[in-house]
């Protein structure tokens, strides 16, 4: 493919950043590096915050450029290749949809794309009277897609199994493992597995480091490492036995927290790749020209929604106060719109250590429009009540001034029932807030218009496209509400003080990732030694002050399924480093403490406090 150059780009990305110097951060790999543009996030007022993720996110669509360190990028004729390559191979499955399967697997975020990308693929075929040929795997199974299910993500072997049920049967599949940090065992057990089955599957690995950053930690119970299995797949790209898409999209807004830009990412390359193979078997004629005209509604998407960004702030100031007051943000929606904000409700829990409850989100039809494998799983626990009605039984009854509602649908939905539900909502709280999509002609009805006070309104321009190009339309709106839906939560949980500068300070420790995650926090943070930092994790988790050998040389799983049954565990870890005090001393300032946040900032002022690389940093910025 030529290079994209002659194509101008439709927004104005940011300068390459720092994280691409060479030397930056060296020992992380990109997807766990701190973005040097968010890197005092915890500073900035709701507009600002808006700014900054926003500039996080037009890094995805950022071109190589002729820095020290050369990261192949969305828009790299690399990739541009790989996508084309890999479109041809899922058109051999259209083409034969009875023998054969597209599969799309994840943990978290990822399994959650999965799911809502099989679905659209499948009722973009039923409408054209074929087959549907695509289906998910997340691992820990539908309850994942409402709430967070850490540590199956662990376990290599059962990701294996998972996989061998979905295609069974089947001749040629096309397998794709999402992993936005080249990570998870889940998926490598599949992939893995695919490679041993080279007859019957394709496996392509989907994420947003180089291989050389791919995971090398051993897995508990497996042979072999993630970066093993993903070198092992590079062998087999000349031949084209196995493909890796993993553009560098930059470092996450907050560090580590892949929902973010990592999620957009994924459902930006995969849509692409699918609406190009699906093209291509319509026998419409497709060239590197239709290729990038797609990924640019993509990058029109962003200038779209970020144009509402006063509306954006207006709105995340709203949600931090009701979380701050202890009170909760509810988020209504219809159709796949409703989806991406089940997604972000479930995101909450364990980036931020939220309740279940803080946000939450429901959808109209409940499990029917979710269209999840598994069906109604209602009845599992109330944070598996995703319907409308469960919303009016469960929640409006209870519903307070402090609480924010939220309601996200199109123009195209019905808005009588929308109003029907402002109106029960607003006789509880003044906090009603929309973001409503429109096509350019289509106009809001005065009636909806003077019920809801604060909309954000998106409006996209008509596109006169073919069947399947229509559904282009449908990605940009679902991308842009997740955009939204981001920033508002994230920057919600900034104000409320859950960030320090841009790092996770609260996040639930719920896999081996995240426990590594959480020793570097802890090293960045406080400067201290892997060793060290490692010990006072410990000592945090299991509540004690003396480590026994026992507890020293236990598996990091036993390590993970302790810390899921506490609270605060990094932030005590933290302030026991920064004050060189008891874990007592450290669990009563933080309860004393108004925010997390603070009782960081107070900790690192003590006196002869030990520095670390990150204060050195801060305090070089400030002269």
């Amino acid at each position: 493919m030529r290079g994209t150059r002659k194509y101008k780009h439709v927004i104005e990305t940011p300068d390459p950043g720092k994280w691409e110097l060479a030397g930056y951060e060296e020992t992380l790999p990109i997807s766990e590096k701190s973005n040097p543009i968010t890197r005092e996030l915890d500073k900035a007022d709701p507009i600002q915050l808006v700014q900054l993720l926003k500039d996080c996110d037009a890094e995805i669509f950022q071109e190589e450029d002729d820095s020290a360190v050369h990261y192949q990028r969305l828009y790299s004729e690399s990739v541009l290749r790989t996508v084309a390559d890999i479109a041809k191979r899922v058109q051999e499955v259209l083409k034969n949809p009875e023998d054969g399967l597209i599969v799309l697997s994840g943990c978290g975020t990822s399994g959650r794309l999965a799911m809502l990308l099989a679905n659209s693929f499948n009722r973009l075929l039923k409408g054209l009277h074929k087959t549907p040929c695509y289906s998910y795997i997340i691992s820990g199974g539908d309850r994942s897609i409402v709430s967070s299910q850490e540590a199956p993500e662990d376990n290599a072997l059962m990701g294996e199994e998972e996989l061998k049920k979905v295609c069974e049967g089947k001749r040629k599949v096309v397998y794709i493992g999402i992993s936005c940090g080249l990570s998870a065992p889940f998926i490598a057990g599949q992939l893995d597995y695919c490679m041993r089955k080279l007859d019957v599957f394709l496996p392509v690995l989907v994420g947003f480091n180089p291989v050389n950053m791919a995971r090398n930690d051993s897995i508990e119970g497996w042979q072999f490492t993630f970066r093993q299995v993903a070198e092992r797949m590079q062998n087999l790209k000349d031949t084209q036995r196995a493909f890796i898409l993993n553009p560098a999209v930059g470092p996450e807004g907050v560090s580590g927290s892949s929902r973010m830009k990592g999620g957009s990412a994924t459902k930006i390359l995969l849509e692409t790749l699918f609406l190009f193979a699906h093209k291509a078997e319509s026998n419409v004629a497709v060239t590197e020209g239709c290729l990038l005209e797609i990924l640019r509604t993509y990058e029109r998407a962003h200038k779209v929604t970020y144009s509402q960004s006063k509306k954006i702030a207006a709105l995340m100031k709203q949600s931090a106060t009701s979380l701050q007051k202890k009170s909760h943000l509810y988020i209504v929606g219809w159709g796949t719109l409703g989806v991406m904000g089940i997604m972000d409700a479930a995101e909450c829990v364990p980036t931020f250590h939220a309740e279940w409850d803080d946000v939450r989100s429901f959808i109209n039809g409940g499990y029917k429009t979710l269209e999840n494998k598994e069906g109604d799983i209602g009845s599992t626990g109330p944070e598996f009540a995703i319907s409308h009605e469960d919303f009016v039984k469960g929640v409006l009854p209870s519903l307070s001034e402090t609480d924010t509602v939220l309601f996200i649908f199109t123009l195209d939905d019905d808005l009588s029932e929308v109003e029907k539900m402002v109106t029960q909502v607003k006789e509880k709280t003044s906090n009603v807030y929309a973001i409503s999509h429109a096509i350019a002609g289509q106009y809001m009805p005065n009636s909806t218009k003077k019920m809801i006070p604060n909309i954000i309104g998106v409006t996209w321009p008509i596109l006169f496209l073919e069947y399947e190009g229509a559904f282009i339309q449908k990605f940009q709106r679902e991308l842009s509400t997740k955009w939204i839906l981001n920033t508002v939560t994230t920057g919600a949980h900034v104000l409320k003080g859950k960030i320090f500068r841009n790092f996770m300070v609260d996040f639930k420790i719920g896999s081996s990732k995240l426990f590594q995650r959480a020793v570097t926090v802890l090293q960045r943070v406080t400067g201290h030694s892997q060793q060290r930092c490692t010990e006072a994790l410990l000592q945090s988790i299991y509540g004690t002050q003396a480590l026994c050998d026992q507890v020293k040389n236990a598996a990091i799983s036993k390590h993970v399924e302790e810390a899921a049954l506490k609270d605060k565990v990094l932030p005590t870890a933290i302030i026991i480093l920064l004050r060189n005090c008891t874990l007592q001393e450290s669990s009563a300032r933080l309860q004393v403490s108004p925010t997390i946040r603070a009782a960081i900032e107070s900790s690192l002022n003590v006196p002869g406090r030990k520095r670390g690389a990150e204060s050195e940093e801060s305090e070089g910025r400030s002269r």
